[in-house]
C-alpha cells in the first residue's frame, strides 16, 4: 500500500549554493493513522553522468578533482576519480552530458546511450542523476578539458579499463556513480575485465 502524503508547509532554509528546505507533511501509516513529520531535503538540482570508454584501446576517460564534503569526512587529499557529470541546468540530460563532456574532458562526442537514472541519496538530496555510456576515439578530442574556468581544476585521466576497475577495490575510486558505471561496464561486456597477473 502507498501512503497518502500532503505537504503542509516548506520553508527555504538555506539558499546559498543550492537550496535546503524543510517540509513539514502528514503521511498515513500502515495502521491506517495519519502522522505529521518534518524533513529537510537539499535541492540542487538533476545531473547526468558518462562512462567514456574506447572499446578498441579497452579505456575509459575519467576525472580527477578535490571535492570538499569528501575532505571534511576523512578523505585526505579531497581529491576524487569519478565519471565526467554535470548538473542539467536548462538542458536535457542528453544534451547535459554532451556539453559536460567537451567542457571537462575535451572529447566531444554525439552518440551516447542512456543506461539508467537513479536518486543518489534519496534520504536527504532530491537529485536525480542520469547515467550514460559513449564510446570516444582520438579523433574526437577537440581540447584539453579541464572545466569552462579556473575555478574547476579537472584532470583528465585516459586509464585501461580492468585498471580502472581494479581501482575500486583498492580504495582509489570512491565515488558512487563511477562504480556503478564501471560495473555496468563490466556486467554487460561493454569492456574485457582482464585480471591481474
Amino acid at each position: 500500500m502507498n501512503p497518502t502524503i500532503k505537504i503542509l508547509q516548506k520553508e527555504t532554509l538555506s539558499n546559498n549554493w543550492y537550496t535546503l528546505y524543510k517540509y513539514t507533511y502528514t503521511i498515513t501509516g500502515r495502521n491506517g493513522q495519519q502522522l505529521t513529520q518534518s524533513r529537510e531535503a537539499y535541492d540542487r538540482g538533476n545531473g547526468a553522468t558518462i562512462l567514456l570508454y574506447n572499446k578498441a584501446a579497452q579505456t575509459v576517460i575519467l576525472t580527477r578533482q578535490f571535492r570538499l564534503p569528501t575532505f571534511v569526512n576523512g578523505n585526505e587529499t579531497g581529491m576524487m576519480i569519478e565519471t565526467c557529470a554535470g548538473l542539467l541546468d536548462l538542458d536535457n540530460p542528453e544534451d547535459c552530458i554532451r556539453r559536460e563532456t567537451e567542457e571537462e574532458t575535451g572529447y566531444r562526442i554525439s552518440d551516447v546511450r542512456k543506461v539508467f537514472e537513479v536518486y543518489m541519496s534519496p534520504g536527504s538530496v532530491t537529485e536525480i542523476l542520469y547515467f550514460f555510456v559513449g564510446e570516444y576515439t582520438l579523433d574526437q578530442k577537440v581540447n584539453d578539458g579541464g572545466g569552462v574556468d579556473e575555478h574547476e581544476n579537472i584532470d583528465v585521466l585516459e586509464l585501461d579499463f580492468s585498471e580502472a576497475f581494479d581501482m575500486i577495490a583498492r580504495g582509489e575510486i570512491r565515488d558512487a556513480k563511477t562504480i556503478m558505471l564501471l560495473q555496468h561496464a563490466r556486467i554487460n561486456n561493454i569492456l574485457t575485465y582482464r585480471r591481474p597477473r
